[in-house]
């Protein structure tokens, strides 16, 4: 198959990977531009439902992904106080969607992707200043006058994109939730009872999810202003959920705290007028950033690059292809930015008495298919096939064709 074209795509992250990975294996010459000196996204780690799952089979990397992850079949939502609020059947939830929802760390994640990619398409340390389109061609123009002119360009570098910015430029931007988020890999095996939990309490929220090895990621979303940062954040978590029910100090005694994470949480509560602009096409955060409640931000992203390899493989040219991109995504993912938003207002955000009484008895009173439905209106996604990625691929048999170290090979 001869090249279908050069994409530049803006961002290394799972997003940006992820579309690199469905543009090369669909033909086309591809350059990863990141900002980082090191493109190894450590972060922490990965809820991925089964629309998540699927897209990284449509890449072939379902099988792979599947060796790396932990499927998680118990779990739910409880009360700080140890009562549960709901239940999750995840045998269930794997008959009505044919894959369970799984735990990854991030950076496992994020070797598989640069694995199935030629090492030399990922270029560090170039940090993408500008964009000019006047031209029938874009061009990507990076500190120290480095430039790269495509055929088209991936915007996936994140919720504060350079690119959106300079796309929509009377375009309000990020806006802060109101959330913040510590979260950290423990740094040994923890022992679970469960595979995944949320803790609901007034304006927090405590979850883990286990890992395949042992290890376990854990988060905290807290109600407070934004840019507050502490000394010792583990310290200020382990007084924060001092009473709350095992195995949440467990966890935290597991941590080192050189290992926390703390970001605020910012979202696109202003939804774009569209994701392209002639050659240019937005992906992921950098197109619909959204609150972590659903846990769907990384599956979204790749819902989206998948569809956005398979438009633009169908032809006849960019910019036709990223117009039938933007219509297939953006109200579907505009959709799952605003039921996020309310599911974090509705659960973790949720701080006077009454109200967090009312919704916790809701939840205690729920059908037990409820939960199971609530993950299905977002999960039940079928991915297009990707020209170049066979059958036995997409449905899990791996023919890895890039150079990149592999997740055990870091």
């Amino acid at each position: 198959m001869g090249s279908r074209g050069r994409a530049v795509v803006v961002g290394g992250g799972i997003g940006g990977l992820a579309a690199a990975v469905g543009l090369h294996r669909t033909g086309w010459e591809v350059a990863v531009l990141e900002r980082s000196a090191v493109l190894d996204d450590a972060g922490a780690g990965i809820s991925l439902a089964a629309n998540g799952i699927r897209a990284l089979e449509a890449l072939g990397l379902g099988a792979a992904v599947r060796r790396a992850a932990r499927p998680q079949y118990t779990g739910g939502t409880r009360a700080p106080d140890g009562r549960w609020l709901s239940r999750m059947d995840g045998a269930a939830l794997e008959r009505a969607l044919g894959v369970p929802m799984t735990g990854v760390p991030r950076a496992e994640l994020h070797a598989l992707l640069r694995a199935a990619l030629p090492q030399s398409a990922l270029l560090v340390g170039r940090t993408a200043e500008r964009i000019t389109t006047g031209s029938a061609r874009p061009v990507v123009h990076c500190q120290g006058g480095e430039a790269h002119e495509a055929d088209v360009v991936v915007a996936a570098d994140g919720v504060r994109s350079r690119i959106r910015a300079a796309l929509f430029p009377e375009h309000p931007g990020p806006a802060y939730s109101g959330s913040t988020v510590l979260r950290a890999i423990t740094a040994r095996p923890v022992r679970l009872d469960t595979d995944f939990t949320l803790v609901w309490g007034p304006g927090a929220e405590f979850g883990h999810i286990g890992f395949r090895d042992g290890r376990a990621e854990w988060h905290a979303v807290l109600n407070a202003p934004a840019g507050v940062r502490h000394a010792d954040p583990l310290a200020v978590v382990t007084r924060r959920f001092a009473s709350w029910p095992g195995p949440v100090q467990d966890l935290l005694a597991a941590t080192r705290p050189e290992d926390v994470l703390h970001h605020d949480i910012h979202e696109l509560a202003v939804p774009l007028p569209r994701f392209v602009s002639g050659r240019v096409a937005l992906l992921g955060d950098a197109a619909h950033a959204m609150t972590p409640h659903l846990g769907q931000g990384a599956c979204q992203a790749l819902e989206d690059a998948v569809t956005l390899a398979a438009e633009l493989a169908a032809g006849p040219g960019p910019e036709a292809a990223l117009a039938r991109y933007d219509a297939l995504r953006r109200p579907r993912t505009q959709a799952v930015t605003v039921a996020a938003r309310r599911a974090g207002r509705m659960g973790q955000q949720l701080t006077h008495p009454l109200a967090v009484a009312l919704r916790n008895t809701a939840l205690r009173l729920a059908p037990s298919g409820a939960t199971i439905r609530t993950i299905l209106r977002h999960a039940d996604w079928t991915p297009p096939r990707l020209p170049g990625v066979p059958a036995a691929t997409a449905a899990g048999t791996d023919t890895g064709t890039g150079t990149g170290p592999g997740p055990r090979d870091r």
